[in-house]
């Protein structure tokens, strides 16, 4: 009985998503993709700088070198960049698809 329950709130839960996301504007929906593409660029730049960093230190023994830290810190700047500008660039479409017109 447990399951059954639980399974008809997914269903519940993600026929209102599916009705919420209805509401979008074709506008609104290709922004919040291209939004998620920046999002995923970025993740992509910083994870391949991360492993480039943590390929500097192989014989310091696990103890993080200033070059390896300066290279981390870069692309966790890469990725807050990446998310504040696809958060923006989500804002601005829901901001749009709610103008009146």
């Amino acid at each position: 009985m447990k399951t059954f329950t639980k399974s008809a709130m997914f269903a519940s839960i993600a026929v209102l998503g599916l009705s919420v996301a209805a509401c979008d504007s074709k506008t609104e929906n290709a922004t919040e993709a291209a939004a998620d593409d920046v999002r995923e660029a970025a993740d992509a730049t910083s994870d391949a700088m991360e492993n480039q960093a943590d390929a500097m230190d192989t014989k310091m023994d696990g103890v993080d070198s200033a070059a390896e830290n300066k290279m981390e810190d870069k692309a966790e700047a890469i990725d807050d960049a990446g998310e504040k500008k696809a958060d923006a660039m989500e804002d601005a479409a829901d901001k749009g698809d709610r103008a009146p017109g």
